[in-house]
């Protein structure tokens, strides 16, 4: 192939993808932003900031919080286990992690449902549990429902953001400082975290990412608008009702979303770019 058509080769591919998330990605979020303040900025400001508005975000981000928590926790441990030890069931464990990728978020919630509903196994439990403790702990239809199913889409991200980079890493560096009697977490801390921080910080965000949008899961487990209703369900609901100042409130609140996954968008390019930094001077 020629300069020439290299050339040319280069700027269609471009072309294509420019155009591509153009159409795809640009196109839809502006008109997301252009709808929310169709009917003005005090309409906006007021959509915004209903009861059900704000208690769809709180719940949103408790959601999120938890599931970015439990996953970083377990994806350490599961990305350590994988790449630095051998034991048997090694590849079961790591086909398990990858679940998430392949079944629909709505089956994983209607699987909770069937699990902790009052059909499921797991409801016996938890009713024993609340007997002994006098407590009224409810999964399907409550706040835990939501965190579960929250977790579950989010299971992957953060350990299959690690097990690549600590593959790379191999394992002589900590065997070396294990026989010169460092110990373990003296170990992860000086030698294998310096290497994973930023594949960690980059999982969480895409967790985080995830946990804001799911809709599915947490659909098929939370039934009550303005109590366990997380912000995609709010906007759903909003653009269901039909009338045209809910429609116009769907996209205000949708704009909420937008927004944050704008600035998640840039804090990751940030990362990523003080990374890539950070390895150049290396």
């Amino acid at each position: 192939m020629s300069k020439e058509q290299s050339s040319k080769t280069k700027y269609i591919l471009i072309a294509i993808a420019v155009i591509f998330v153009v159409i795809m990605l640009i196109f839809p979020l502006i008109a997301v932003v252009i709808n929310s303040l169709s009917k003005g900025v005090a309409f906006y400001l007021e959509s915004i900031q209903t009861e059900t508005v704000v208690s769809a975000l709180g719940n949103t981000i408790a959601a999120t919080i938890i599931a970015v928590i439990v996953n970083t926790f377990f994806g350490v441990m599961a990305a350590l286990a994988l790449t630095k030890f051998t034991f048997r069931g090694k590849q079961v464990l790591a086909t398990l992690i990858d679940i998430p990728f392949s079944i629909s978020p709505v089956i994983a919630g209607l699987a909770f449902v069937m699990t902790f509903g009052r059909l499921g196994w797991g409801y016996g439990i938890v009713e024993r549990i609340n007997d002994a403790l006098g407590t009224d702990i409810q999964i399907v239809f409550a706040m835990p429902g939501v965190f579960l199913a929250t977790i579950f889409v989010t299971f992957p991200f953060v350990s299959r953001e690690l097990i690549p980079v600590l593959n790379a890493q191999g394992k002589d560096e900590e065997e070396a400082a294990a026989l010169m009697g460092a110990k373990g977490f003296k170990i992860f801390r000086k030698i294998t975290f310096p290497h994973m921080k930023w594949a960690l910080l980059y999982g969480v965000i895409l967790c985080a990412a995830r946990a804001l949008g799911e809709f599915g899961a947490v659909n098929a487990l939370s039934k009550t608008r303005g109590e366990t209703f997380t912000l995609p369900l709010e906007i759903d609901a909003l653009y269901m009702s039909g009338s045209a100042d809910s429609i116009t409130a769907a996209f205000a609140v949708s704009s909420i979303l937008v927004i944050i996954a704008v600035v998640i968008l840039i804090f990751r390019n940030i990362l990523e770019y003080r990374a890539k930094k950070k390895a150049a001077l290396a």
